[in-house]
């Protein structure tokens, strides 16, 4: 098995601050076609003969990136100047949408939930299938209900069944779906298939790993040549369609409209556990938008993440392994400390103050030792201890104040308090204070607004260095950071336990939060949280005057 290090290997192949307005929408959609590579002749020192055709000179990249090539990474994308945070590199449109693997009933068109009590669904009057309304902006356009695919879905009679069918069934109905949608693109989008065609699909990797095959080949290739008669499609085609959208779509959309979709430039986008760029798509037709999150000097690696960064390594690489076939090595994944983070060190039972971490961080069954008395576990107990605890976590309700804060008690003396475990919970109860019914914000004591405090710092500290700056989850917790300051600000003032001057450092502190997280979440499509979080920072800032 090839070692893919942090890129898949292609078979071929936010905003500055003192700029952030003038770049908001400075770079135009970005085609890979465009880019050239000077192969002008070259004369030797000898002048041209007057009756030769001069080759016109190449035309030069002015792109914020270019494709560069590794046997290890294949093709992946490096700056092609010097980057600022906040620059847009990225602006495309998708070849295909469609539902997510394992969907609920979803509109066709716009990819909104659907009730599952098939009697309540509005029916397209030509092939059947569920949509949301007959105003669906999504029909007959080609990000949504295209009108060749409700002919072929019309013409295959596929929306019978869907009649008496388990929901299990009609959500592997759904899978296949995206995979059909792509596989029209051959006969009535030719020049999107050809740029789909670029992607790689790892087919030979994914052929061994028995389960998943076996998976794709009863839920859809089965089903699309066997079930609903488009026999035209061979099943490699369809393997390499499954492995194209397994190793390049990206999640789309809000919730409860959530899709998966193919971009024609994004999938060159190298993975990095500690990246370097955010993207948004728009709530409409999905267009997405990529932007730095912090600056980059010409050459480097242009990168996203592929995982959830507030995971830990081990978990982090074996999710990558799964579901993107390769091997993560890069620089978090290979430091046992996680860039100085300890998001997945254990404090030591045997030693007063020792933390554990892997010997071996891109060996999955390494053994763990301990930094201070080489106190050690093996990878398995690891492994188990981590999926034990997974689990218990899994019990507790997101909302639930209690039970996230027993969590952090009850395993205080086992995880390093920036475990991924531990930052899992934090991130739950910073959202749980002052958001909901039981712990608003007006209603908070002193000491809850104290723990909100400490919750957002703590988890700060890690975004800093794992997501630095432009990134959207660093701009959620600056925003949710600077309610309890304020709070705080304003109790101890009018309590006179503060002096003025005091207040306007406390609300110095709140302002830089504020300004820092509208201009990091105003990039968010309207509408969604985030996008909401910003417009309340720029109110409250416009309220925060002579400070």
């Amino acid at each position: 098995m090839p070692n893919h290090h942090n890129k898949k290997k292609h078979k071929s192949k936010k905003r500055s601050n003192h700029d952030s307005n003038n770049n908001r929408e400075s770079v135009e959609t970005l085609e890979i076609e465009d880019l050239t590579i000077d192969d002008t002749p070259q004369t030797n020192g000898h002048a041209t003969e007057s009756n030769e055709t001069k080759p016109e000179p190449a035309k030069p990249n002015h792109k914020p990136y270019r494709i560069a090539i590794s046997e290890v990474m294949g093709r992946y994308l490096v700056a092609n100047r010097d980057l600022r945070a906040g620059e847009l590199i990225i602006k495309t449109e998708p070849l295909v949408v469609g539902p997510c693997a394992e969907s609920p009933p979803v509109c066709l068109g716009c990819n909104a939930d659907l009730p599952r009590c098939q009697k309540k669904q509005y029916k397209c009057n030509n092939c059947g299938w569920p949509l949301c309304s007959a105003k669906c902006k999504g029909i007959k356009k080609d990000y949504g209900h295209s009108g060749y695919e409700c002919d072929e879905l019309r013409k295959h009679r596929v929306s019978d069944f869907l009649q008496d069918s388990s929901d299990q069934e009609v959500s592997h109905m759904y899978e296949a779906i995206l995979a059909l949608r792509c596989l029209l693109l051959k006969s009535h989008r030719i020049d999107v298939w050809n740029k789909m065609s670029e992607m790689e699909s790892h087919n030979e990797l994914r052929q061994k790993i028995d389960s998943l095959w076996k998976r794709n080949q009863k839920i859809i290739v089965d089903r699309i040549r066997k079930q609903w008669k488009f026999d035209e499609f061979s099943e490699t085609e369809i393997h390499t369609i499954c492995g194209i959208l397994e190793v390049n779509s990206f999640e789309v959309g809000t919730p409860g409209c959530r899709a998966r979709a193919l971009f024609p430039e994004a999938f060159y986008i190298s993975h990095d556990c500690s990246p370097n760029t955010t993207h948004t798509d728009h709530p409409r037709n999905h267009a997405i938008s990529i932007r730095m999150t912090k600056d980059i000097k010409e050459g480097e690696m242009i990168s996203l993440s592929y995982s959830y960064t507030l995971q830990g390594t081990l978990k982090r690489r074996q999710h990558l392994k799964d579901s993107k076939f390769f091997w993560c090595e890069c620089r978090r994944c290979k430091d046992p400390t996680e860039l100085g983070t300890y998001t997945s060190a254990l404090r030591c039972p045997k030693c007063n103050g020792g933390y554990i971490l892997s010997t071996n961080t891109l060996d999955q069954d390494a053994t763990w030792k301990c930094q201070k008395c080489e106190y050690t576990l093996t990878g398995k107990h690891i492994s188990t201890l981590l999926d034990n605890l997974f689990e218990e976590m899994e019990t507790i309700d997101h909302d639930e104040a209690d039970g996230n804060e027993a969590f952090l008690s009850k395993y205080r003396n086992v995880l390093h308090k920036n475990h991924y475990l531990n930052l899992s919970a934090k991130h739950s109860l910073c959202q749980v204070y002052g958001r909901t019914a039981n712990h608003m914000l007006q209603n908070m004591s002193p000491e809850e607004l104290s723990r909100k405090e400490t919750i957002c710092r703590d988890l700060l500290e890690v975004i800093d260095v794992l997501e630095p700056g432009l990134s959207r989850l660093r701009g959620v917790i600056m925003y949710e950071l600077h309610a309890p300051l304020m709070m705080q600000a304003r109790i101890l003032f009018e309590s006179k336990k503060i002096s003025s001057n005091d207040l306007r450092k406390r609300l110095k502190e709140v302002k830089k939060l504020l300004v820092e997280s509208e201009n990091i979440l105003s990039f968010e499509p309207e509408g969604s949280q985030e996008s909401e979080m910003a417009l309340g920072a720029k109110d409250a800032l416009s309220r925060l005057t002579s400070v």
